[in-house]
C-alpha cells in the first residue's frame, strides 16, 4: 500500500508495476494538486524516470537549463557554473525546469493505462500493524470508510504526513525565521537582465531574491524588506515595487499567484518501523534552495522498492533497515544540511563577505575539476554515489 498520489508515492507504484508488485495507493485529496510547488528536476532523477518511461515526456514538457548562477544586483556580476562538466557523466547534463504536478500527471496517466490501482479522495485514518501484515482505514470526503489491507506501507504523503507518527519517534529540526514570498509573473526577465540562467540566486543590497524560469512563467522568490511585516508584503503594491527593483520597466509586472511560506529543515530518526516505511517529505523536509527536495524524495522510492522487491522474494525483511542506513544520512548531509548551506550564503547580508564568496565560487566555476566536482555534488550524484557503498 502507498498513502499519497505526490510524485514520490506515484513513482513507488509507476517502479512497482514495472516489477509486477500488486499495489493500492490511496489520496486524500480528490484531485492532483496543481499547487506550485518543486520545479527543478535533476539529472539522475531524469535518468531514474527515463527507466519509467516518464522521462522524455517530462523533458517535452519543461524547459531545458544547461547553466545556473549565482549574481549579485544590479552589477549582474556572477559565478556560473555550466552543467557541460558533467556530460560525460550524464545523458542529461542539465537542470529540467517543469512543475512536480506535470509528473504527477503523467505518472497517474501511466499508473492508470497500466491498471493500477489508485483511490483518490481516500484519506488514511487509523493505521494497525502485525507480523503478517498493515491494515488502513480510510475515510471517504462523505464520511464512509473503507479497509485496505497490505503486506507493506509506504508513507509518501508529504510534509504533513499522517503515516509519519506510526513511523518515527522523532522529527527534529527546525523552521526558518525568515517568510518566502513566492510571486509568479510572465514578464520576461530575461530580455531585461543580461546572461540571465533558468536557475539564478541573487544578492541585492541588504537582500535577496531568486529567478527560476518556468516554461510559461517565471517564478520569483522575494522576502519582506527591513520591518516590513508579512501582511504588508504580499500586498500588491509591495511585489510590484519588489520587481521593478529587480527589472525597471514601462511595462507592469503582471503578476498570476502570490503566496507565502515558511521554511524547515527537519528529519525523522528512522524511516522504517516494522512494515511501515517513510519516503519524500514524510521522511525530510529542506530549504527548496538548491531544488533537492523533491528529487531526493524520488530517489528514497527509487532505493526503497528496489529493496522491497528483494524482501518479496525472500530476503530476510531485516534488509529494509539498510533503506534507512543508505537514505537517512545522505538525507541529512547531502540534502538538508548542503540546501541550508545554499540558504545560509543568500542570506549573507556583508558586502565583503558576499564578494569573498562570489570570488570562491568564481574559481570553483573557472576549475574544470573543481567545476565537475561541486556540478555532481549539486546535482545529486555524489550522495546516491555515497548511499550505493552502505551496506
Amino acid at each position: 500500500m502507498i498513502v499519497g498520489a505526490g510524485p514520490v508515492g506515484l513513482t513507488a507504484a509507476r517502479l512497482m508495476q514495472e516489477k509486477g508488485i500488486p499495489f493500492v495507493l490511496i489520496e486524500a485529496a480528490e484531485q492532483l494538486s496543481e499547487d506550485l510547488r518543486a520545479s527543478t528536476f535533476h539529472p539522475p532523477t531524469l535518468e531514474m524516470l527515463d527507466t519509467l518511461g516518464a522521462g522524455a515526456p517530462l523533458i517535452a514538457q519543461g524547459l531545458i537549463g544547461r547553466t545556473w548562477q549565482i549574481r549579485l544586483h544590479p552589477s549582474g556580476e556572477k559565478a556560473l557554473f555550466d552543467l557541460a562538466a558533467i556530460a560525460d557523466d550524464t545523458a542529461h547534463p542539465y537542470r529540467l525546469q517543469c512543475t512536480q504536478a506535470t509528473l504527477c500527471r503523467i505518472l497517474l496517466a501511466q499508473v492508470r493505462e497500466r491498471g493500477g490501482d489508485v483511490r483518490m479522495g481516500m484519506a488514511a485514518d487509523a493505521i494497525e500493524q502485525d507480523d503478517n501484515g498493515v491494515r488502513v482505514t480510510a475515510k471517504a470526503a462523505d464520511g464512509s470508510t473503507e479497509i485496505f489491507e497490505g503486506g507493506w506501507l509506504i508513507g509518501a504523503d508529504g510534509a504533513r504526513s499522517r503515516v509519519r507518527g506510526e513511523v518515527a519517534t522523532s522529527f527534529e529540526g527546525k523552521t526558518y525565521p525568515e517568510t518566502t514570498i513566492l510571486a509568479t509573473t510572465r514578464f520576461p526577465f530575461e530580455e531585461h537582465l543580461p546572461g540571465l540562467s533558468n536557475v539564478n540566486y541573487v544578492w541585492k543590497d541588504a537582500g535577496t531574491f531568486s529567478l527560476l524560469r518556468l516554461p510559461d512563467l517565471w517564478r520569483c522568490s522575494l522576502y519582506p524588506d527591513g520591518d516590513e511585516t508579512i501582511e504588508d508584503a504580499v500586498r500588491p503594491e509591495s511585489i510590484a515595487r519588489k520587481l521593478q527593483e529587480i527589472a525597471p520597466s514601462d511595462t507592469p509586472h503582471i503578476v498570476d499567484e502570490i503566496r507565502p511560506y515558511r521554511i524547515h529543515m527537519r528529519i525523522v530518526d528512522r524511516y522504517r518501523n516494522g512494515r511501515i516505511l517513510l519516503a519524500g517529505d514524510a521522511a525530510h523536509l529542506n530549504s527548496p534552495s538548491g531544488g533537492m527536495g523533491m528529487n531526493g524524495g524520488i530517489h528514497d522510492a527509487f532505493e526503497l522498492v528496489n529493496t522491497l522487491e528483494q524482501v518479496i522474494d525472500g530476503v530476510s525483511p531485516d534488509l529494509l533497515d539498510r533503506y534507512t542506513r543508505r537514505r537517512r544520512p545522505i538525507a541529512e548531509d547531502e540534502i538538508l544540511k548542503q540546501a541550508d548551506r545554499n540558504r545560509s550564503r543568500m542570506q549573507e547580508r556583508d558586502p565583503a563577505r558576499r564578494r569573498e564568496m562570489l570570488a570562491e565560487l568564481q574559481a570553483i566555476a573557472a576549475d574544470p575539476d573543481k567545476a565537475r566536482a561541486h556540478l555532481l555534488r549539486t546535482s545529486m550524484y555524489t550522495g546516491l554515489a555515497r548511499a550505493a557503498e552502505i551496506a
